[in-house]
């Protein structure tokens, strides 16, 4: 289903609305690097200047918004808190180009203020209008906002010397060093992605019956061993992605969507018709996603079973309502000691 302009427009007045207040967070702690990781020089904490330092061991993009600020900053704290060189990460930052420029810098503000030594950068989402016109209606709200798409305009957002870049959603957290994701290997010269892959996941569920019926559309995925993948965390070469001009693949098959109902989970979908059978597989310790229960409920859910190195909250249930409500889940307690709204827990410096 294809958006009105005058839609478009209030869809992009809405997130300058819900980003009106920011508020205050406490400082985190300092980490510093291990002097046993054999780690580089730690990065400047500027805003720009370090982004393409060979200093830089780790980049790490996120998207960054009011709505989400609060799940941002514990995510942030997580990678800090266990990485071995935690002076050497750099992150990247995507923020709404529709907001207010005074909310955009009070984000920006918020964040030095919790994090004076972090090395990184706010990005205007350039693309945002032009994405906004390109979503479709999906089951829940909150997907089709247009800096949910951000993650498919890395490549054309954060400076060409940034090759390896993780991504992550604003509702994880890590327990294992950051380092060890980012090195993940992409083998050959193509692949531009890798993550965690369900192949036990039912795939036909993410496309329409229409889509299916459709010889032509169905081929899309012949000769792949294709299986669901979150995209909530990845690592991306950004300059295969570049050669290989994914993005205008990916908006091919949101142009695709607005003429003929193929899928109705926001971002993913078109993901998958891209990705899925052409990534490196990352282990699943890597992703414990689903934590959010389903995109209607967000019921309580437990881990998959194996080793932990991240939690994903991913779902309709976010750890800081529940929190806030009185009513959280059992692994909530995990997230909330990231928490930089709520007294300190027990995270210590090093």
């Amino acid at each position: 289903m294809s958006r009105s302009p005058l839609l478009v427009l209030l869809l992009l007045c809405a997130v300058g609305a819900a980003s009106a207040a920011v508020p205050g967070y406490r400082e985190a702690p300092h980490f510093t690097n291990s002097a046993a990781a054999q780690c580089p020089p730690p990065l400047p904490p500027s805003d720009a200047d370090a982004a393409c330092s060979p200093h830089a061991a780790v980049h790490v993009a996120m998207t960054l918004d009011a709505s989400y600020l609060r799940g941002t900053m514990a995510a942030v704290l997580s990678v800090l808190r266990h990485a071995s060189c935690p002076e050497s990460i750099y992150f990247h930052f995507i923020a709404s180009a529709a907001a207010p420029r005074a909310t955009a810098e009070e984000l920006r503000a918020t964040v030095r203020a919790s994090f004076p030594s972090l090395a990184f950068r706010v990005y205007p989402f350039a693309d945002e209008a032009r994405v906004a016109g390109l979503i479709s209606t999906s089951i829940r709200g909150a997907l089709d906002r247009p800096l949910n798409y951000a993650r498919s305009y890395l490549a054309s957002t954060l400076p060409p010397c940034v090759r390896r870049v993780v991504y992550l959603d604003s509702d994880v957290v890590l327990t294992d060093d950051i380092a060890a994701l980012a090195a993940t290997p992409l083998p050959g010269e193509e692949t531009a992605v890798a993550a965690p892959e369900y192949c036990g996941a039912n795939f036909t569920a993410y496309f329409t019956p229409g889509f299916w019926a459709s010889p032509v559309l169905s081929s899309t995925f012949a000769g792949r061993r294709a299986c669901y993948f979150n995209t909530g965390v990845m690592v991306l070469d950004l300059a295969r992605w570049r050669r290989a001009g994914y993005t205008a693949q990916i908006e091919e098959w949101m142009e695709l969507q607005k003429r003929v109902r193929i899928y109705e989970l926001g971002s993913l979908p078109p993901f998958l018709l891209v990705f899925a059978g052409r990534i490196a597989s990352v282990d699943h310790r890597w992703n414990q996603h689903g934590l959010g229960g389903d995109n209607y409920r967000g019921l309580c859910r437990g881990l998959h079973a194996g080793a932990v190195s991240l939690l994903h909250w991913s779902g309709k249930g976010k750890p800081w309502d529940r929190l806030d409500a009185g009513r959280p889940c059992p692994l909530d307690a995990v997230w909330a000691k990231y928490d930089l709204l709520r007294p300190a827990a027990g995270i210590e410096s090093s």
